[in-house]
Parts: structure tokens; C-alpha cells; sequence
């Protein structure tokens, strides 16, 4: 039987109060790398106690499957079924769906690759992920899996290399992480065979107990490094760092020798050990488990980030859920007063398992289950679903590239506009995900005066020859460059003689998403922007100097006042909780947002003889701009229009077909 050492239990308090203070909002920059700590403490006991089985001659894998479902499942299956009533009752249908996925991934241990197939572009901030903090659970369940079985293999057919083998897997471990954290930072952070050296350095410690000190002064040494290296990461790595690769040496490193100097008496691990860390370590699984659910549900109860006495109360509220959690949990399947013997237990974990995930199943097959809301919050949230066939990848190519090729573009093989007669084109309306939600008015007004008209639309590539949008990598820039050189191709060949640009030229101007920053983001509080008019004004004058050359009449469109908020959600929340907000942006937020892009428009527009169509006084007078009409949304997001409030928008365009109605190519002149 393993000795219990509760300075180890000291060091799993210091890893589960970084964890928790950092996501408190308490200011340890790096205390996400209590985690690692957790891995390093993880291999050390799990291979010690295996290897010792092993060399009694009675290790058996059911009796190690029994202990940790024991240690695991039954606090986690508890803090999963208060996760799902709590979301039912608070979470809107998108956030649901996703949380039906990650309830799902939780109960079968794969929820470390569900977070990682949900990262990028797309994904729901991770503070509306009740279940986030369970990947590191999946990452060592899926050791416990794979660790053991090696550890058998070699003591079976190469005992004497047992510690090469572990030091080579190490290494090979390590070596992916560095290459991940580089070209797949989500892989190196997620996926178990980059994590796989930080719970190997662990067994490789337990496997060579030579490398303890001998001496107390030596252990004294030995823990004041390991408690500084922690301490570094903790207050001098933060989530802008390439993590983990090489930065995790740190805590690993730290906690390792931590580990190795209480191998004997000293008074460092004596401290570690003090009744009150000791305790903390104790229920620090409990506590990792229900902290992050409380914060989660709290802020997007009260739709804002934790103040600091609010992160005073939460992580007050997640020690009491804790000592509960172990005293009224944990505690009696670990002592067998519950499901005592090993069949239940195992019939009962496998039934936990398929009921959560076919509660998962249903959630999202029911595409989050909409009718457990109230009407009026339901038909608010339905504005979600007000797009048209222009903003979807049957018309329109999004950032994952489904939708028209370039081919498609230079082929003319797109979405028509208006008078649906293929056998000439009379304007086109090229730009980014704002020309697909801004095409249903131009459709409208092009119906009416008889013109047939493409659209060529790509997400996040702004109608701009030569131009790298803002926030894409080298390929999505290469992409964006590639898709409207394809575009010019076909205005050429087609002999288009009026193009319309749509763009959120605000974006590109001053670099901000302002809304997709972040859940909590206020659009009223200052935010970060990056002065890109030098780039953007540059872009514009390559393409509208070679549409000119080609007899293209340009018209420019303003972009629409951004809320910062998702409409939908905002509003459907504050329906919910019957709580009045209101989040029409003042005039003079949406005037400043829009400054620099106009006066970028307005001088391009005036250099080349093109029109401007500006949105902005249909949604906004002196004092601020509406988002909504009578409790339905104009946008089904922070920035896109609904299909039916672009709809409404179709006048704007009519001097425009006015205009050109005459044109020799135009069918209703």
C-alpha cells in the first residue's frame, strides 16, 4: 500500500488554488499551469502504485479501472448533472447545443478532442463552457488507459529497459509538443500525446527513486527550486505565450522536484504539508471540478466578467460545494460505503456513461431544445434563424472555404440577384460575410428594376485587391488575395458594368472585431485597435482603379452600425431573467467606430466618380442607433443583418437601379 505523504497533497492545493484564483480573475497570469502540476502529481502516484503491483505479482487492470472510477467518476457525474439543469434553465439553444456535445464528450473521456475540434473562428468563448476544465480529466483518463498496458508490456519483455523506454517516450512526447505548440498550438494544448511527458515525467520520478536527495539540506534546495520554478510560471507565463512546449518545464520541472525533496524529512515539505494545505489538496479534485461551472453559470447569469468581490464569493461558494462534494461523495465510494462491490459499481459507472450521453444526444438533436424557453424568449432567438440563402455556403464561400471555388467565381457559376435571367449580368456585389447579409436588399431593389445581378462573397475577405485582412494567417490572407483576384477575372470577362462593394470596412480599418472579442465585451469601455487606413486605403485605390479601367461604375456601402453585442442573445437573456437592458450603441460610439472607414470611402468614392450608399441614418438618430423593432432583433449576431431587416433596407439602393436603369445591358430599362 502506497504511504500517504501529505505534502503532495500541499502541492496539489498550490496546483488547484492557481487554477482557481486565475480563473477568478485574481491575477495569476500563468495560473492555468496548475494543471500541469496535476499531470506531474498524476504519474507519480498512479506508476508507483502500478509498479508496485506489478512487482507483488498482483496487479490486475480491473482492480486499477475500479480504484479510478472510485476516485473519479462519482464527484464528476454529480457536477455533470447539476451542469445540465443549471444550462437548461440559464443557456440559450446555440450555447445548449454545444454543451450537449461537451456533456456527451465528458461522460465517454473524450472531451479534451471535442474542445479541440471546436477551436478556431467559430467556437463559443470558453466562458460559456460549463465543462472546459474536464479535458485535462479526458488527458488522463486516456493515460490511464494506454500508461498501464505499457508498463505491463515492458516489465513482460524488456524489464531491464524500463526506464529507457519511459525516458524515450518522454522525449518523443516532448519533442511533438514543441512542434505543435508552433504549427497546432490547440493539438499541443489538448491532445493526450503532447501532454503525454508531463504524467510520464511523474512515472519516471517514481520509477528512479535514486534521484531523491539524501541529505535534509539537499531536500531543502531541492523544494525551494521546484516551489520558485512553480511560483515563475505561475506570476510570469500568461495565455499570449506559446503553452505548453517548452514553458511547461516550469511547473513540471518545479513540481517534480517538489515531489523528489519529500522523499525525505525537511522542513519545506513539512509546510507543504500543514494541516491546511494538506486539506485543500484533499478536496482539490471536488474543487477543480465545481469551481469553473459556478463561474461559468454566474457570469452569464449576470452577463458580465466576475468583479473582485464577486471572485471573492465564487471561489467562497466553490470550497463549500468542494467539502461537500468530498465529504458526501468522494468519501464513501473511495471507502466502499457505497457500491461496495466491484460488479454495481461497474454497471452503475457504464449506466452514468450512456445516460448523460444520451442526454447529450437529445440536446442536440433538438438543436438545443428552444421550446423549454419561454415564447417570447424563443421568438427573440429565433431572429438567429432570419438568413437568407445569400449568407449560406449554397451561395456564399465561408472561412472553411464550403461554398463557390474560385473556378465557380471565374466562371460565373454564382448565386444571381434580382431578375434571375443568366444570359447577361448587370451588376455584381462582392465583398465578405456583410455582402452575403447585405444582398437580400440589393436582391429586392434589383427585382424591381429588372437588373440581374452575382454575388461573390468570401467570410473575412473584404472586396480589396492585394489587401491582407485582419487577423488571417498566411494562408487565409493568400486565400482572400487569391478569391478577389478570381473576382476581377470575372468582371473582366463578363464585361460587369456595376459592382457594388460591402465590406465591414470598420474591422479592417481599426483591426477589432468589437463584440467578438470576447462574451463580455462592452462596446461603451475603451478596446484595443490597430490603426490598419494606411492598408486599407491602399487596397481600395488598387481595385478601384482597375475597375475603372474596365468602365465599372463602383458603388461603395457603408457598413451597418455594429451593436458589440449579439442581438439575439442579449435580448432573449434579458427576456428570460425579465431584466431590462439595453443595448441600442449611442450615436457617438457608432460614429467614432465608423469615422476613419468613412473618410477612407468618402476620398476613394470622390478620386474615382463612384456612388456611396450609407445604412446608417435608417438605424440610428442623434442620440444612439436601434438594434430592434419591437422586441425583434435586426441582426442575427453583433453584426450581421437579419434577411428581414435587410430587406427593409432595399430603397437605399433604388437611385442606384434609377440610375442605371437605362444601361444597354439592363433588362428592365
Amino acid at each position: 500500500m502506497q504511504s500517504y505523504r501529505a505534502d503532495i497533497d500541499g502541492l496539489r492545493a498550490i496546483a488547484v488554488l492557481s487554477v482557481v484564483l486565475f480563473h477568478a480573475g485574481f491575477g495569476l497570469s500563468g495560473g492555468f499551469i496548475g494543471v500541469d502540476i496535476f499531470f506531474v502529481v498524476s504519474g507519480y502516484l498512479i506508476t508507483g502504485l502500478i509498479t508496485r503491483d506489478i512487482a507483488q505479482q498482483r496487479f490486475s487492470l480491473a482492480d486499477f479501472y475500479e480504484r479510478r472510477i472510485r476516485r473519479i467518476f462519482p464527484a464528476l457525474f454529480a457536477v455533470l448533472a447539476a451542469c445540465v439543469v443549471a444550462a437548461s434553465s440559464l443557456f440559450m439553444p446555440r450555447e445548449f447545443i454545444l454543451f450537449g456535445r461537451s456533456a456527451i464528450a465528458t461522460a465517454l473521456f473524450y472531451s479534451n478532442i471535442q474542445f479541440w475540434h471546436e477551436a478556431g473562428y467559430f467556437d463559443v468563448a470558453a466562458q460559456f463552457k460549463p465543462l472546459l476544465h474536464t479535458w485535462s480529466l479526458a488527458v488522463e483518463e486516456q493515460f490511464y488507459i494506454v500508461f498501464p498496458l505499457i508498463l505491463l508490456a515492458v516489465e513482460r519483455w524488456a524489464p531491464r529497459r524500463r526506464l529507457c523506454i519511459i525516458g524515450f517516450l518522454l522525449m518523443a512526447s516532448f519533442a511533438l509538443s514543441l512542434y505543435w505548440v508552433r504549427y497546432g498550438p490547440e493539438s499541443a494544448f489538448f491532445l493526450m500525446p503532447a501532454r503525454f511527458w508531463e504524467l510520464a515525467l511523474g512515472g519516471l520520478i517514481a520509477l528512479q527513486p535514486r534521484l531523491a536527495p539524501q541529505r535534509p539540506v539537499s531536500a531543502i534546495c531541492m523544494a525551494a527550486l521546484g516551489l520558485l520554478l512553480i511560483l515563475a510560471a505561475v506570476c510570469g507565463i500568461s495565455e499570449d505565450m506559446p503553452f505548453p512546449g517548452a514553458l511547461a518545464l516550469l511547473p513540471c520541472l518545479g513540481a517534480a522536484l517538489v515531489i523528489l525533496a519529500g522523499e525525505i524529512d525537511n522542513p519545506l515539505s513539512r509546510l507543504l504539508g500543514a494541516r491546511p494545505l494538506a486539506f485543500i489538496g484533499l478536496i482539490s479534485y471536488s474543487l477543480y471540478l465545481w469551481h469553473w461551472p459556478i463561474i461559468v453559470f454566474f457570469q452569464y447569469k449576470q452577463g458580465d466578467l466576475l468583479t473582485w468581490s464577486q471572485g471573492a464569493y465564487v471561489v467562497a461558494g466553490s470550497f463549500m460545494a468542494a467539502v461537500l462534494s468530498w465529504w458526501l461523495i468522494e468519501r464513501p465510494f473511495r471507502r466502499r460505503s457505497l457500491l461496495a462491490a466491484r460488479k454495481p459499481l461497474f454497471k452503475t459507472a457504464i449506466a452514468s456513461m450512456a445516460a448523460f450521453s444520451i442526454a447529450g444526444i437529445a440536446i442536440v438533436t433538438t438543436k438545443g431544445w428552444p421550446e423549454r424557453l419561454p415564447d417570447n424568449v424563443e421568438q427573440i432567438y429565433a431572429a438567429k434563424l432570419d438568413t437568407s440563402r445569400y449568407g449560406k455556403a449554397t451561395c456564399f464561400t465561408d472561412t472553411k472555404h464550403r461554398g463557390p471555388s474560385n473556378d465557380d467565381v471565374r466562371a460565373g457559376k454564382l448565386c444571381m440577384l434580382g431578375v434571375e435571367l443568366p444570359e447577361s449580368v448587370d451588376f455584381l456585389v462582392w465583398g465578405d460575410s456583410h455582402a452575403g447579409a447585405m444582398a437580400p436588399a440589393i436582391d429586392l431593389a434589383a427585382e424591381r428594376y429588372g437588373a440581374t445581378g452575382l454575388l461573390a462573397g468570401q467570410g473575412g475577405c473584404p472586396p480589396l485587391l492585394g489587401y491582407h485582412a485582419v487577423n488571417g494567417t498566411k494562408g487565409k490572407a493568400a486565400a482572400c488575395i487569391d478569391r478577389n483576384a478570381a473576382v476581377l477575372d470575372l468582371v473582366t470577362t463578363q464585361h460587369i458594368p456595376l459592382v457594388f462593394l460591402v465590406a465591414r470596412w470598420p474591422r479592417e480599418v481599426l483591426g477589432s472585431e468589437f463584440g467578438n472579442e470576447g462574451p463580455y465585451f462592452d462596446p461603451t469601455r475603451s478596446y484595443s485597435i490597430t490603426d490598419r487606413s494606411r492598408e486599407v486605403a491602399e487596397g481600395l485605390e488598387r481595385t478601384l482603379a482597375a475597375l475603372k479601367q474596365l468602365n465599372v461604375h463602383v458603388v461603395l456601402v457603408m457598413d451597418v452600425p455594429e451593436p458589440g453585442y449579439d442581438v439575439p442573445d442579449a435580448l432573449a437573456k434579458a427576456a428570460l431573467h425579465q431584466v431590462v437592458r439595453d443595448i441600442d450603441p449611442p450615436r457617438s460610439v457608432v460614429d467614432t467606430r465608423q469615422q476613419k472607414a468613412k473618410a477612407i470611402l468618402t476620398a476613394a468614392a470622390a478620386k474615382y466618380g463612384a456612388s456611396i450608399v450609407d445604412p446608417t441614418a435608417t438605424f440610428c438618430d442623434p442620440d444612439d442607433c436601434e438594434v430592434q423593432e419591437n422586441g425583434q432583433p435586426y441582426y442575427v449576431d453583433a453584426d450581421h443583418l437579419t434577411a428581414s431587416r435587410a430587406r427593409e433596407l432595399s430603397t437605399l439602393y433604388d437611385p442606384v437601379f434609377a440610375a442605371f436603369a437605362g444601361m444597354p445591358t439592363a433588362h428592365g430599362g
